[in-house]
């Protein structure tokens, strides 16, 4: 069964989900991402940067320097977390294209077919509604790129982009409708711009849904918080999920330290605290993290 399907014959106690985190999240250095990963049980990690170096700047010597590290320890790689559409959209239509060549290699070399996504910010003065054909364009251009490749493309909910709430991330998604283009869902990124996320999105949005990040945050705040501890409706969502068969990842992006426009920082012991408090919610829900 394909990473995200649904099927009715996963039930109960044996539903087992895969767990993975943002190893930069952990430490700059792979060895000490994977060796933290490992101990807190996870099978995968999700790479956004290594040695302090994006994804989208990382070298073919590099990226197999990161695969050596990686297999030595068993550790394998669920996704690239790649900045691709966390730029202008008045920028023209090949500038990500051609930077989604890149990180494409990038993947390919450290054998996943996932690569995660955005949709764009908008430049000052201008609506949503006034970028909506740009994002559109951007995106289907991007997800046939990704279809001729074979990888798929996972688009994050985050504040700022076009596609910040659940409306218009269906849009995105019935837009470009695309097999190459499916859902990284974020519970605190959606309560950071207003949104209950199972209440509001997720009956929506559940058809594309393929990977899972896992984050919570207060509502009156914005502050990320370990799950559970938050307005994220995580408890709702696993519970959701396992009812639907979602055997795909989990991955940990805990973002307790510090938040920054190309991701976040926990460091080991706070990413220890977010593996347990969401490993805790997982049993309550009987699912299996491996």
């Amino acid at each position: 069964m394909e990473r995200g399907a649904v099927s009715a014959d996963v039930a109960g106690p044996t539903t087992t989900w895969q767990l993975s985190g943002f190893g930069d999240e952990v430490d700059p250095d792979p060895a000490v991402q994977a060796a933290v990963l490992l101990a807190l049980g996870a099978s995968h990690i999700e790479v956004r940067s290594a040695w302090g170096t994006n994804v989208s700047e990382l070298t073919p010597e590099q990226v197999g320097e990161l695969k050596d590290v990686l297999d030595a320890q068993g550790l394998k790689v669920s996704a690239v977390a790649s900045p691709i559409g966390k730029v202008d959209v008045s920028l023209p239509v090949e500038h990500e294209v051609e930077r989604l060549r890149q990180i494409i290699s990038v993947a390919k070399g450290l054998d996943t077919t996932y690569i995660r996504i955005f949709s764009f910010y908008r430049g000052e003065g201008q609506s949503q509604d006034e970028i909506r054909d740009a994002v559109i364009e951007r995106l289907s251009a991007l997800a046939e790129l990704a279809a001729a490749e074979g990888v798929v493309l996972l688009h994050e909910n985050e504040k700022g982009i076009y596609g910040d709430i659940p409306e218009r991330v269906l849009d995105i998604m019935q837009s470009v409708d695309s097999p190459a283009l499916r859902i990284a869902w974020d519970n605190a990124n959606f309560v950071q711009v207003g949104v209950k996320p199972h209440t509001d999105g997720y009956a929506m949005l559940r058809p594309w849904l393929e990977y899972f990040q896992v984050k919570d945050a207060i509502a009156a705040t914005g502050e990320v918080v370990p799950s559970g501890e938050g307005d994220g409706e995580l408890d709702a969502t696993i519970a959701a999920l396992k009812a639907d068969g979602y055997a795909g990842y989990a991955s940990l992006e805990p973002h307790l330290a510090s938040a920054h426009e190309l991701g976040g920082f926990s460091g080991p012991v706070a990413f220890g605290r977010a593996a347990r408090a969401f490993a805790g919610l997982a049993a309550k829900n009987d699912v299996t993290l491996v």
